[in-house]
């Protein structure tokens, strides 16, 4: 059976040389990297089977790294930082990461820590097929191809909507009834200004495709015919 392969992404050697020996004696498959491209770079070439990683890189904050990581992957990190802020934590647990510890910390622990997030992994369903739009209701985010989208609070709702029934035509006074609170407060030149907003987006993760499509006089719907990846 093949040894968990860990990712160590710290930019302090002594850290990093105790993490690596308290892994290899456990079992575990470590490799180091000190700075958040070379951990990008290492993953995309030989993906890890868990990562811990250190907030306070020399290049790249700890948060985008970890960004960058889950826009195309579901790996399991674990965030290391030298401030034991409860900001920290609360931003670092918020953005989906699986576990955070606080420096100094004991190896021992931590490597313990990592098997029950393994197993927790290992017992996971397995994931759907891929498919252009994953909605993230928790979270209030929408991917796009693995993208999260940067939405206003009507563009999430108004994609959203449209997500849910790919193919189904809504007319405007429907998706105002659905998505904003205030109908009185709102014209159909809204929905138009969003849907144009939206549009744009999505042209700038996927340039060649029209996901939302104008059905003149009747209103807009998700194309049905999107490619389940890029």
């Amino acid at each position: 059976m093949s040894k968990p392969r860990v990712l160590i992404v710290e930019d302090e050697p002594g850290i990093a040389d105790t993490l690596q020996y308290a892994l290899a004696t456990d079992g575990f498959e470590p490799h180091w990297v000190a700075t958040g491209a070379a951990a990008l770079q290492r993953q995309r070439e030989a993906p890890a089977d868990l990562v811990i990683l250190d907030v306070g890189l020399p290049d790249l904050n700890g948060f985008e790294v970890f960004r960058r990581l889950r826009e195309g992957s579901d790996v399991p990190v674990v965030f290391l930082t030298a401030r034991a802020d409860e900001i920290d934590r609360v931003v670092g647990l918020e953005l989906g990461a699986d576990d955070y510890v606080a420096k100094p910390f004991s190896p021992r622990e931590l490597v313990a820590r990592l098997r029950v997030i393994l197993r927790r992994s290992a017992r996971a369903p397995a994931p759907a097929p891929a498919q252009p739009f994953v909605v993230d209701e928790g979270r209030r985010q929408i991917r796009f191809y693995g993208r999260v989208l940067e939405l206003s609070r009507y563009e999430y709702g108004l994609l959203k909507t449209l997500v849910e029934r790919p193919g189904h035509v809504y007319s405007r006074e429907v998706l105002l009834d659905k998505v904003w609170d205030e109908r009185s407060e709102s014209l159909d030149r809204t929905v138009d200004a969003h849907v144009k907003t939206l549009r744009a987006k999505l042209k700038a993760v996927a340039p060649q495709l029209e996901p939302i499509r104008t059905h003149r006089g009747s209103g807009y719907a998700l194309a049905e015919d999107l490619p389940p990846s890029l």
